[in-house]
């Protein structure tokens, strides 16, 4: 069983095979999917599943606590599992990847930027828009 499919068993969620399926299939992500791509990895697994079903499944699972929805400003809701720690994305704005990364350092800055202002932070969504440096692909 997933960590999506206890979570959904835990919120006293209706389980059926559809959602099981679109469960897995984004549990098993290693991108950021959007409705559209979901829906083609679930349909290799049950042609049966429709586009519908997982826009509500989507969205049951959003609405629920289970799945984050970012918009990365290319015009598509993309999907992650709620993640368990804390991170961070750089997008390449020429390709749609997504990295995912932590560094203490920023971190910390927005605590105290929250604190100098009189706050105290209790969450944050950091998004950096970057392209490569000179073009150059990682080696």
């Amino acid at each position: 069983m997933t960590r999506i499919e206890k979570l959904c068993n835990e919120k006293g969620l209706r389980m059926t095979e559809q959602r099981r399926i679109i469960a897995r299939v984004l549990s098993e992500a290693a991108d950021h999917p959007d409705a559209e791509e979901l829906y083609r990895r679930a349909a290799a697994l049950d042609p049966h599943i429709s586009i519908a079903t997982v826009y509500r499944t989507v969205k049951l699972f959003e609405d629920a606590g289970i799945l984050e929805r970012h918009d990365f400003r290319d015009g598509r809701s993309r999907y992650e599992e709620l993640p368990e720690s804390h991170h961070d994305h750089l997008i390449d704005i020429q390709t749609g990847k997504v990295v995912e990364f932590r560094n203490e350092e920023i971190e910390q800055l927005q605590r105290r930027v929250a604190e100098e202002l009189g706050f105290e932070l209790v969450d944050h969504r950091l998004e950096l828009y970057a392209v490569r440096k000179g073009g150059k692909k990682p080696s």
